[in-house]
């Protein structure tokens, strides 16, 4: 007992198809509208503008605030530091000083007051001889508790301030003694000082440092970014539909005018664009409708020439029915009796005879012309084996081909070859590309190939005779084309009957190639659908035979072989 077996789709597939269906969406419009193309190309160009600008704009606005504190930052350090400095060398300090003291009557003195603007911490480290500049961790004292000191100040910038008396400064991190609270950006600025010692007279030098915040410029570059964000993202969506309503402008005619043309090519002859204003698309849509209006009167005059000429050739074939009755009646009683008469006059009986033959053909074909020009022609569809068919109509051709001095050489594969086709159409069709393969193959071998594919069956056609000139495999199909330029009727028949083989072939939906060259003679290939309506991908059987085909190089021989070969 079976079992089936589902299997489940694959998640990565599910989610490549979930990533590339608006990729492919994406594609297609760009492709497809040039009101797409132009609003996306000027919303990604606005955006690329936008940001570029946006970028210098807060780099020049991030620099100018820096600079400007910078420069505040200094001056506000630089008189601090000379203050502390005065201060400890004032006259009435005294000569006796304790450190520790000093510097926190120092700190106090410098830190800043309540109703100063400016945020700021200030720390002394020192004795600097002492202190270890990669790692400040004796000798800090700051003004205010909530700072860690030791971790503001860059190590680098105290090992300038201990080799240099100068005012230095460096960008930093403020960190605080709450481990909640989040660092802030800073500037440090410090320099040395002088504190004269209590003990032998000398003087210690320590490290005055000022650490401002500059979270209020980071605040205020958050602020500027936000609005630079918002003012860009509105000027693109604001050029996108200005430029959205500018081509609406331009493309929306344009659409009327392919809409208008996809109709009058479906055969609503009587559409026309709507004209409004009288600028360059107004314009445009007069022109389209003189045009409209022009190959609609040109189109009822060849519909109507059409009409007259399929009536009267209808007409002419009907009406010719009946004298060519009476005439054929007359002739067979000559014909029959030929035997009686005088040699010149047997003779002319045969005559008679045999042009009757051809005007009757004539006379057939002229009236399955009129009824495919009026639709009328509907098929009988039955199981074809086109092995058989083939069979039969080299059979039937077979006087005809020892008349001209030509071998017809059929080769057929051994399984069958169906399909669902009008059996008398599909008969009419080989008939006339055999007949037509002798009529110009002067003498030369016929060779007549069927072979069934996937989808279709294909016949084919050569012989070796005249050929067809460049571009005279599409003429051939035309009515009463022939292929001798003088049109002389020594050879060959009405000139209807490829024609009638290509409209057959059409009602089955099938295909019909003509190819050939001077002097290497032509080839007909007929293929049919398995059934009428089926789309044709290709044919089983070439066009072009081997011996034209051009062999890549180093491809090996290949010699075909047949199931089923034989010669009338």
């Amino acid at each position: 007992m079976a079992h089936q077996v589902r299997v489940s789709p694959s998640p990565l597939g599910d989610i490549g198809r979930t990533l590339t269906t608006p990729l492919r969406e994406l594609v297609r419009l760009w492709r497809r509208s040039i009101q797409a193309r132009v609003v996306i190309g000027t919303l990604t160009l606005s955006a690329v503008l936008a940001i570029l600008a946006g970028w210098v704009l807060l780099r020049q606005v991030s620099d100018g605030l820096v600079e400007s504190k910078r420069k505040a930052v200094l001056a506000q350090a630089s008189a601090g530091i000379d203050t502390a400095q005065s201060q400890l060398e004032a006259p009435d300090a005294g000569n006796v000083f304790e450190s520790g003291t000093a510097l926190n009557q120092l700190l106090d003195l410098l830190s800043p007051r309540s109703e100063a603007r400016d945020d700021y911490y200030v720390v002394t480290i020192g004795p600097i001889e002492s202190v270890d500049a990669s790692v400040a961790t004796s000798g800090v004292r700051a003004s205010s508790a909530e700072i860690d000191a030791e971790r503001s100040v860059p190590p680098d910038l105290l090992s300038r301030i201990q080799d240099e008396p100068d005012i230095w400064w460096a960008y930093s991190s403020i960190h605080f003694q709450d481990p909640a609270r989040p660092s802030e950006p800073g500037l440090v600025v410090g320099s040395q000082i002088r504190l004269p010692s209590s003990a032998n007279g000398s003087e210690q030098t320590f490290a005055l440092v000022y650490v401002f915040s500059l979270q209020e410029q980071k605040q205020t570059l958050i602020v500027v970014r936000g609005a630079l964000i918002t003012t860009g993202s509105l000027l693109v969506v604001l050029l996108g539909t200005i430029a959205w309503l500018v081509t609406r402008q331009v493309v929306t005619p344009v659409r009327l005018a392919r809409r208008i043309a996809e109709r009058l090519a479906a055969g609503r002859l009587e559409e026309r664009m709507h004209v409004r204003g009288e600028d360059d698309i107004a314009r445009l849509g007069h022109s389209f409708n003189q045009m409209a209006t022009g190959l609609q009167r040109q189109i009822r005059q060849l519909e109507e020439l059409s009409r007259v000429q399929r009536r009267f050739v209808a007409d002419v074939s009907h009406e010719l029915r009946t004298p060519l009755t009476t005439v054929r009646l007359a002739s067979d009683v000559l014909h029959d009796a030929r035997g009686s008469f005088d040699p010149a006059t047997a003779r002319s009986a045969e005559l008679l005879q045999h042009e009757l033959d051809r005007f009757e053909g004539l006379l057939t074909d002229l009236l399955e012309i009129s009824r495919f020009d009026a639709g009328a022609a509907l098929l009988e569809l039955a199981d074809v084996d086109m092995r058989e068919v083939a069979e039969r109509v080299v059979d039937a051709a077979e006087a005809l081909a020892e008349r001209r001095g030509s071998t017809v050489t059929v080769t057929v594969p051994a399984s069958p070859c169906v399909v669902e086709a009008d059996v008398r159409r599909v008969e009419r069709i080989v008939r006339n590309l055999v007949v037509n393969a002798i009529d110009y193959g002067a003498g030369s071998d016929i060779e007549v190939r069927v072979a069934a594919g996937d989808g279709a069956v294909a016949l084919v056609v050569r012989d070796h005779g005249v050929g067809l000139q460049a571009g005279e495999e599409c003429l051939v199909f035309n009515r009463f084309w022939r292929a001798d330029p003088a049109r002389a009727r020594t050879k060959g028949g009405t000139g209807l009957g490829l024609s009638i083989a290509a409209e057959d072939t059409t009602l089955h939906g099938g295909m019909l190639d003509a190819w050939g060259e001077p002097g290497l003679g032509s080839v007909f290939r007929l293929t049919l659908p398995r059934r009428p309506g089926d789309p044709l991908v290709g044919s089983p059987l070439p066009l072009v035979p081997e011996e034209r085909q051009p062999v890549p190089v180093g491809a090996p021989y290949k010699q075909h072989s047949d199931s089923n070969r034989r010669s009338r």
